[in-house]
């Protein structure tokens, strides 16, 4: 048996360190969540008569994803109207009933907001196609004159993340052919321009908006986009949202539409208006921002929490390390010190709305990059092999001190939808590239709350919005809730030894004499017993330390022995 070194990793923090430094929060896709009119689609009121079972789970917190007026042409990620709710999801009083009934259960509220771009059916982006080149209102967008004879040819070379390139040309008021606006998602999303300073002004009097309506924050989309390099030069890759696991995504991620410095500015300015809304200081009171950064190095994903940035950024680095002891314990190693060299917490994510659940993702076959969407001609995961492991990852993640994030449904179980038919899709990726890339829609399927109704209890209606396939019948909330060891239990049980014993202000400390494919660390508070975990990545069974109790376990144990793809927590 190797050894490996016992060694201190992150020191603990006070028991009254702010909420959002250890918090879990639950990501809620509208959409997919709960049907409250019985029109096959998700809306407020759904999440609303929901929100008591997510109490019951033991989050803190949740994040609910865009309900803007939109046409949906990218769920919502194309706002029309950043200050009202689309009629598809209810009204602004349901707004306000959830937020005001999710504080009544000690849940905080945090909700999308998507700075970089808006949709073309924006007030804004509908009074540049009226007004002439080089008006204030173009200005408020990144339109060009295009190159070549007659500007027939686009401003550069730029190609969009969901395919094709990232410019649209308009005809100007006389028909004739025009400027040419970037996009550098859907041709439906034109970026804004963010060296304006009406739109600084405008994005900040939208935060107002809802921080006046008692949102506890905001999960911003794409936020290291929002600033590109000013001389716009050609750039050879394709831009990407994509994670460190694939190098040719991480260098792709260095493009000049990525991380440019004029965003940290930006985000003091953001961070200068939360911080006016708790003007004691109170931790309790904080409003605060979580930076979607998909970024090369743990170093560069830190400056965007830095002390007076925002106070959080997802860990995607994390999310895409492959399912080996030696590579989750290097990044765990580098999160935690990436994160204290700013003061900052680092968060834990496995699954979210725009990648392939983490239930699914686990069981393909060694080696395989992140795909963007399973089909049904694709090489299919192992399900049984993938939960497995999901569980034991989770059981890993929300042992680490820190934040957490989950993803709706992945309590469950949940896998991706892999036998999609196409005919449903309706990822713009998917559409963008002619079906080479699948798109998201895999894991944005609604939520089965009970397996004998109309769409798995997600609403009244017969089908939901996106097909459910039969493999959620089985997996249920109903089928689970009191069932010993069932998924669902499993991670009541995690959050609420993880609260009981305060594991994300806990410090983190790898335990001597496992083997190279064990994951074996202490989170030990500053007061009180410390919790042990252990988490085994190999083949053989490993033994349990003498002399613990067993608090809780990903899956079955063998005599006293965790198994292969099992993560146990001792006490």
């Amino acid at each position: 048996m190797t050894t490996l070194p016992s060694r201190t990793t992150h020191a603990p923090e006070p028991h009254s360190a702010p909420w959002w430094r250890h918090a879990v929060i639950y990501q809620v896709y509208p959409r997919s969540f709960a049907d409250g009119d019985g029109d096959g689609v998700g809306d407020l009121p759904g999440v609303t008569s929901r929100l008591e079972y997510l109490a019951g789970l033991g989050v803190d917190a949740v994040w609910l994803s865009p309900f803007y007026v939109s046409p949906m042409l990218d769920a919502g990620y194309d706002v029309a109207d950043y200050r009202d709710v689309d009629p598809l999801f209810g009204s602004l009083g349901d707004a306000d009933a959830l937020i005001a009934r999710a504080h009544e259960l000690g849940i905080r509220v945090l909700i999308d907001l998507v700075p970089n771009h808006t949709s073309d059916r924006h007030v804004w982006f509908q009074e540049a196609l009226a007004a002439d080149a080089g008006s204030p209102e173009r200005d408020r967008y990144l339109f060009r004159d295009g190159v070549g004879p007659d500007g027939a040819l686009p401003p550069n070379n730029w190609q969009s993340v969901f395919g094709g390139i990232a410019w649209t040309r308009v005809p100007e008021a006389d028909g004739t052919p025009g400027q040419w606006y970037l996009h550098l998602f859907d041709d439906s999303q034109p970026d804004l321009n963010w060296r304006n300073a009406e739109v600084a002004e405008e994005m900040e009097s939208v935060l107002r908006f809802w921080l006046d309506r008692g949102v506890d924050g905001f999960r911003v989309d794409v936020a290291h986009s929002l600033v590109k390099d000013e001389e716009l030069p050609d750039w050879e890759e394709r831009a990407v949202m994509a994670g460190a696991a694939d190098p040719e995504a991480a260098h792709a991620n260095l493009g000049p539409m990525w991380d440019q410095e004029g965003v940290h500015e930006i985000y003091r300015r953001w961070r200068e208006v939360l911080d006016s809304y708790n003007p004691t200081g109170d931790p309790a009171q904080d409003r605060i921002l979580c930076a979607e950064a998909w970024l090369p190095s743990q170093h560069r994903t830190m400056r965007f929490v830095r002390p007076d940035e925002m106070h959080q950024a997802f860990n995607f680095h994390f999310l895409d390390t492959p399912w080996r002891a030696a590579d989750l314990r290097k990044v765990v190693d580098a999160s935690l010190a990436a994160a204290d060299e700013v003061g900052a917490p680092t968060t834990w994510v496995l699954s979210n709305h725009d990648v392939v659940r983490h239930a699914s993702r686990l069981g393909l076959p060694p080696h395989t990059h992140r795909p963007n969407g399973i089909g049904v001609d694709s090489v299919q995961p192992d399900t049984v092999l993938g939960l497995r492991r999901a569980r034991a990852a989770t059981a890993l993640m929300l042992a680490l001190p820190g934040s957490a994030y989950l993803y709706n449904g992945e309590e469950l179980g949940l896998p991706d939808h892999t036998a999609m038919p196409d005919a449903v899709r309706q990822d713009p990726a998917f559409h963008r590239t002619d079906g080479e890339e699948l798109g998201r829609d895999g894991c944005r399927v609604p939520m089965p709350w009970v397996a004998g109704a109309p769409s798995y209890g997600f609403g009244s209606a017969q089908e939901s919005w996106l097909p459910q396939p039969l493999a959620y019948g089985p997996l249920a909330v109903d089928r689970q809730e009191g069932v010993d060891g069932s998924t669902l239990e499993t991670y009541r049980r995690l959050l609420q030894l993880r609260r009981e014993h305060d594991l994300g202000v806990g410090g983190l400390e790898w335990l001597p004499g496992f083997g190279p494919d064990v994951l074996a660390f202490r989170n030990a508070r500053l007061d009180g017993r410390p919790v042990a975990v252990l988490a085994n990545l190999g083949t053989e069974p490993v033994a349990l330390p003498e002399g613990m109790e067993v608090l809780v376990a990903s899956g079955r144990l063998e005599a006293g022995r965790v198994p292969q793809d099992c993560t146990v927590w001792l006490g």
